[in-house]
């Protein structure tokens, strides 16, 4: 099949790269001519492990180009559009920021004829308020183009495995409001769709088949569901903090309830990246333009217990050297939202950070990955590569993000490199009884 992918981002870039993989000849398009040069370069412009091992051989095959011209992109010989923008917090409120979703729509109308013989379609993937597809839908149709809604699941640091080889595929098809069946336009898509996914249906991965809107609901409810289960495990270690519990034991007591299960009750600083918070927060604002605002209100006590758990950290930290923050040297392990990305929107472990050094503290931050994003956005931060240089003659240490560089320290090596051997473990990732057997000052959230 002959792909375009349009916004060669974190999802479009990994989507292209692994469509070109299984064989289709692919178009990557963004506006970011910087973004373009390093992709076909064969260089990944962030981190994400595997990818520019699909990459590579894909530019080489000659199966994948990218290009910020969308002249130059052969639009009007494309079989499938794939729509893969970001869908940003809007400057102006919580509510989704559309615009790039809109341009990339109109940029295949401007380039594709109406009514092509061939009948392109176009594949949505970008994270999208309910009623979306619907409007793009009906102004495709202009151009006798069918869309179909097909949500992401890509969990960054496993983007790669999940587009090849996910656990589900969602497709969203337009379906008759009289008749409640699918259209014709709908079933033409999912035959195209099948096409290229081939690979992917022939190893058994299922495919479900929905409207519009309840593609479209599948990826925020998803998304809602898992900062729920978080924040909840979070509030938990809030009130074991209050009682002397141990939210570690607790959470896996429960999570051997089948029903509940243990995986996201990680109880820490919070959830992070460009995701799960932007998503849920466009999720309230538009159940309360659908007027049924009261069906996702615990959506704000979730994003509160989330924002709660990072001023925990800073308020443990001024607690702890004596309610006066300035010119103490603090190290903050961790700059990236998770371990095994660069990515530090909406970070926990930055903004941490950034709070701590607004109250005078002397903070050096160290990270695998994310230290070159964060010159860029946090410059007053003073940054470390070598977790050892970061350590030395610190009064605090805070792990922040739970690299496997970090959880496998040496607790007495480390020792001697601190001023003092206090260590606030916000992701509740290291042993407490090594690092006091090592002459550390554990402290644990919930624990």
């Amino acid at each position: 099949m002959r792909i375009s992918v349009i916004g060669c981002g974190y999802l479009g870039a990994v989507h292209a790269a692994c469509m070109a993989q299984l064989g289709h000849e692919v178009v990557g398009l963004d506006v970011d001519p910087a973004k373009v040069e390093r992709l076909s370069r064969g260089e990944a412009p962030f981190y994400e492990p595997g990818f520019e091992e699909v990459l590579v051989p894909a530019l080489e095959s000659g199966r994948l180009r990218f290009t910020a011209d969308p002249a130059q992109a052969g639009l009007d010989e494309v079989d499938v559009h794939f729509i893969a923008v970001g869908t940003p917090q809007s400057a102006e409120g919580k509510a989704a920021d559309m615009r790039f979703v809109w341009s990339a729509v109109e940029t295949i109308m401007a380039h594709v004829p109406a009514n092509a013989p061939h009948r392109p379609i176009v594949v949505g993937k970008s994270t999208v308020p309910v009623g979306t597809a619907q409007l793009i839908a009906d102004r495709l149709a202009e151009s006798g183009i069918p869309l179909l809604w097909n949500p992401e699941f890509l969990r960054e640091g496993f983007a790669v495995q999940d587009t090849l080889h996910p656990d589900r595929i969602v497709y969203g098809l337009e379906k008759d409001a009289a008749t409640h069946s699918y259209t014709a336009n709908g079933e033409y898509a999912k035959e195209q769709l099948d096409r290229v996914y081939a690979a992917l249906l022939e190893e058994g991965i299922e495919r479900l088949i929905a409207d519009y809107p309840t593609a479209e609901l599948v990826k925020v409810a998803a998304n809602s569901f898992l900062a729920t289960k978080i924040s909840f495990i979070n509030a938990m270690a809030e009130l074991c903090e209050a009682t002397g519990g141990d939210v570690t034991v607790l959470a896996d007591a429960i999570g051997r309830d089948p029903r509940i299960g243990r995986r996201f009750l990680g109880a820490g600083i919070g959830f992070g990246g460009g995701c799960l918070p932007k998503d849920i927060r466009a999720f309230m604002a538009r159940a309360e333009e659908l007027g049924v605002e009261d069906a996702v209100s615990f959506l704000r006590d979730i994003d509160a217990i989330n924002q709660r758990r990072r001023q925990r950290v800073i308020d443990f930290a001024v607690g702890r050297l004596g309610g006066d923050l300035e010119g103490a040297k603090i190290t903050v392990l961790g700059a990236a939202f998770k371990p095994n990305s660069d990515d530090i929107r909406d970070s926990p472990a930055l903004d941490v950070a950034l709070r701590l050094h607004e109250l005078g503290a002397q903070v050096v931050v160290t990270d695998p990955k994310a230290l070159p994003l964060v010159h860029a956005a946090a410059p007053e931060l003073r940054t470390e590569e070598r977790t050892e240089d970061a350590l030395a003659d610190a009064r605090m240490v805070i792990l922040a993000t739970e690299w496997a560089n970090f959880t496998g320290l040496d607790p007495q090596r480390c020792a001697e490199l601190v001023d003092t051997p206090i260590m606030m473990d916000a992701r509740n990732a290291l042993d407490p009884v090594q690092w006091r057997e090592a002459g550390w000052e554990y402290h644990g959230l919930g624990r």
